[in-house]
């Protein structure tokens, strides 16, 4: 019997679980939805189905370079609670998924899960997993990051922050530095020119209003605006941010006395954008670069 995308998405909404677990499901039920759904409950795939509502927050940032250094994966795969995150089933699993998003370079989740590792598709992995290990297992997001030239910067906080970098010049301590110090200060872009127009004018617009209230005159407003502005950007950018190591002197300074320059970075931390307990990772970061 043919099963159709509308009947899998139709499962997929009433039950949480994975495409392949669904389509798995209806075509072993003959296309009977609700045979489906009842096989799915009774089934090790049930206790997934029944997790997949929990709030996933924790787990792993994980890293994997290629070889060669002209690649690297950056992958977040959650859990529910920091236990199940070092658990070995789970380290073993997000491994897996790195190394499979590294090799095949999926254009998205959905594809990245029906890809096979070990011979069995990662969602279907994934469903195993969680059943083993009783929490919500997600994997949440991915990036791939390719150079043509220079140098393939890589850093892994604990298990929880991961950053790749492409850096032109110096050498790969240089990288691994640049990397370490996006982990601890977390700038939102390079430099100036890549910061989001909308965070500009924003900013501006709440400066602008602050200023206003001193009831100075408009030329001595607009540079306090300006000076706030310069020092905003100042913060929000990796080039204008005081290296973690050496605070005297700037990031970009930094790279203009290696000879190097930084093209493009990725940053992610375990359970950014989720609601959950507020904990200051950067500041951890920077406790350990200031032991090194």
């Amino acid at each position: 019997m043919q099963i159709t995308a509308s009947q899998v998405k139709e499962l997929r909404e009433r039950t949480g679980a994975g495409m392949m677990e669904c389509k798995k499901a209806l075509v072993e039920a003959g296309g009977d939805m609700e045979a489906a759904i009842e096989a799915m409950r009774k089934s090790g795939a049930a206790k997934a189905v029944k997790k997949a509502g929990r709030v996933a927050s924790e787990g792993q940032i994980v890293v994997a370079p290629s070889e060669d250094g002209r690649k690297a994966a950056l992958v977040e795969i959650n859990c529910e609670t920091d236990f199940v995150g070092k658990d070995e089933n789970f380290d073993r699993f997000a491994n897996m998924v790195a190394e499979v998003a590294l090799a095949a370079e999926p254009a998205d989740i959905e594809s990245l899960m029906q890809l096979e590792a070990n011979g069995k598709p990662l969602e279907e992995i994934r469903q195993e997993l969680v059943a083993k290990v009783g929490e919500n297992v997600q994997v949440r997001r991915f990036d791939i990051l390719k150079i043509e030239s220079g140098q393939m910067g890589t850093y892994r906080h604990g298990v929880r922050i991961g950053v790749v970098a492409e850096v032109e010049g110096g050498d790969e301590a240089l990288a691994r530095d640049v990397c370490m110090h996006i982990a601890a200060s977390k700038p939102v872009c390079v430099d100036q020119d890549q910061v989001p127009a909308e965070m500009i004018d924003k900013e501006r617009e709440i400066y602008s209003a602050q200023a206003a209230e001193s009831g100075k005159p408009p030329e001595i407003i607009e540079k306090m605006v300006e000076g706030r502005m310069r020092k905003f950007i100042g913060e929000i950018t990796l080039l204008g941010q005081p290296f973690v190591k050496q605070p005297d002197i700037t990031v970009g300074q930094l790279l203009e006395g290696k000879g190097a320059r930084v093209n493009r970075f990725i940053r992610y931390e375990v359970g950014e954008g989720i609601e959950k307990k507020a904990e200051n990772f950067a500041e951890e970061v920077m406790a350990q670069v200031n032991a090194s």
